[in-house]
């Protein structure tokens, strides 16, 4: 409580900290006094994510001031002849205003900063910070979190997210800086000394073109017996401009946008959580598709990173999960595409295991990865100096969706027009993307997924989830025998999959399996459980068995 209240005292006294901001703090209670500047905000292989409000441990001006100087300093380090950051941002509260930061902080370190001159989806983030030849990348999102959170995101040279080695070497960059005091340069002079560049159309125009040549099937809408009807939500996103023009351009000629979420509103006051992946965001969706008679409902995320799909079935509608159209996406891609010998697709190790029953049934290689996209991102990497130039998709559970293997992060603009491409492809067959689904599962088993999440809140937080995974830790697998033989792999030991080191715990049973991780950027215990039944009924038990046995085993019973 010390360290929180002389932190405090100082913001209180600083010249840099203006009277409105002062008069937030002073309304503070002594406990989330603690919790705002009781320590500093985590810089992870993610950057921060936080609510938005003063406090070393909040997301404000100076907790992002205090990152980029991190960034450049890192940049600078790694003795780049004319260094160079993109800077990108969604639409969230703020979302501007940190990116100008960002860059006038990185202008003032003396490294060029290129920022975008509106709000642009994370994915053309990665694809500008290769095309630009640059040497990181920043995008200012907190993805699908709710509208009180914002973030800062790093990406390394290659497009990925920043590297564990990368990360920590900005983290040392931050620590020798004091947040009140970093230098912000003017931009009129960051613009005059070339160190402020504004990025616009030119990088939109290759952006959307190299979406487009990501189709398998580009001739499809102009064969088509009839166009198929799609409404599309950016959920008051960055998603709305660049997938609506992807879709136009490739031919799609009836998407009907859901005009109450299209234009950029941080509050995102039409949904409780601008996560696309929960049904309820997607409703208003649902009702302008029976309005105009459209069988498929796309939605995309703040940043337009993430994309989910509810389809009109038999019995009403019916909401897709990551897992569904992941499989989806991979199944028509090697039906549909031409990869030649060495065609891979990789998932991670809570993704579910249908991927692995497809890729053998097309001969293509599955490459499991821990939870994160840029570990996908690096097995592209890996691959392409390997001379493997066969990458089919690469997804998570989590609705993120990438091919080509030129960007290095989920982009929900491509998925969108691949998720288009498909449903039209089925229609032609006759088929909804709920018949392919259900295709597939008499043809691979009925594979059916679930994510069990865990939260604290209050100061220990963080120290609370740690406690219940040592726990589990020490049980080993006797902590989920309640539904069945099992064996347990901790991450943090066991090397044998070939993966880092990572604080996850991975049970396998005859029929299922579930992984246990605390998040990376929130006070949350992740539990992932999957199984595999002999039909829809027989998995649905199976799951319910298996969720009952997890939450057991989390409640110390």
């Amino acid at each position: 409580m010390e360290t929180a209240n002389r932190e405090f005292e100082r913001w209180l006294a600083s010249d840099e900290v203006t009277e409105a901001e002062k008069e937030e703090m002073r309304a503070l209670s002594a406990e989330e006094i603690e919790d705002a500047f009781g320590k500093d905000i985590a810089f992870g292989t993610a950057g921060l994510r936080g609510v938005m409000a003063m406090g070393t441990n909040r997301m404000n001006r100076f907790t992002v001031r205090r990152a980029a100087a991190g960034v450049a300093g890192w940049v600078k380090g790694t003795g780049a002849e004319k260094p160079k950051v993109v800077i990108a941002y969604d639409s969230r509260h703020h979302s501007a205003e940190f990116a100008l930061e960002t860059a006038l902080v990185i202008a003032a370190c003396g490294v060029e900063a290129d920022l975008f001159d509106d709000l642009r989806p994370t994915p053309e983030l990665s694809y500008a910070v290769r095309r630009l030849h640059a040497d990181a990348g920043v995008v200012i999102t907190a993805s699908h979190n709710p509208s009180a959170y914002n973030g800062f995101k790093a990406y390394g040279p290659d497009g990925g997210q920043m590297a564990n080695e990368a990360a920590d070497a900005c983290l040392a960059e931050m620590e020798k800086v004091d947040l009140l005091n970093v230098p912000v340069m003017d931009r009129d002079e960051a613009e005059e000394k070339g160190l402020l560049v504004m990025l616009g159309e030119d990088v939109d125009s290759h952006y959307i073109a190299h979406v487009l040549s990501q189709r398998t099937q580009p001739e499809i809408t102009k064969t088509a017996k009839e166009p198929i009807k799609l409404v599309y939500t950016p959920l008051h996103g960055a998603g709305a401009v660049p997938v609506q023009r992807a879709l136009a351009e490739a031919g799609h000629s009836m998407v009907f946008p859901v005009a109450e979420q299209l234009f950029p509103d941080g509050a995102f006051p039409t949904v409780a959580s601008p996560n696309p992946e929960t049904p309820a965001a997607l409703e208003l969706g649902r009702r302008l598709a029976d309005s105009v008679g459209a069988d498929t409902v796309i939605g995309t995320d703040p940043d337009s990173d993430r994309a989910a799909i509810c389809i009109r079935d038999k019995a009403g509608w019916r909401q897709l999960t990551g897992n569904q159209i992941g499989c989806l996406l991979l199944e028509y891609l090697l039906r549909t595409g031409h990869y030649g010998p060495g065609a891979y697709a990789v998932t991670t190790i809570v993704s579910t295991r249908m991927a692995g029953e497809i890729c053998r049934a097309y001969k293509a290689e599955l490459n499991l990865v821990l939870t994160g996209f840029k570990y996908i991102a690096e097995t592209i990497e890996n691959k392409a100096k390997e001379g493997i130039d066969a990458f089919v998709l690469g997804f998570e559970e989590s609705c993120g969706y990438l091919t080509g293997g030129y960007i290095r992060d989920k982009d929900a603009v491509i998925a969108s027009l691949l998720i288009a491409d498909m449903a039209l492809y089925y229609k032609e067959k006759g088929m909804t993307l709920c018949d392919a689904i259900d295709k597939m599962y008499e043809r691979y088993g009925y594979f059916l997924e679930k994510q069990i999440s865990f939260e604290e809140k209050g100061v220990g937080a963080m120290e609370r989830i740690t406690a219940v995974t040592d726990m589990l830790r020490e049980k080993g697998a006797a902590a989920l025998e309640a539904f069945g033989s099992a064996r347990m792999e901790d991450l943090m030991k066991d090397r044998s999959r070939g993966l880092p080191k990572s604080n996850v715990l991975l049970y396998s049973f005859e029929n299922g399996w579930a992984a246990v991780r605390p998040s990376g950027t929130e006070p949350k215990l992740k539990v992932y459980v999957g199984v595999r039944g002999k039909d829809k009924a027989d998995a649905e038990a199976l799951l319910a068995k298996l969720e009952e046995t997890a939450r057991n085993a989390i409640a110390g019973k």
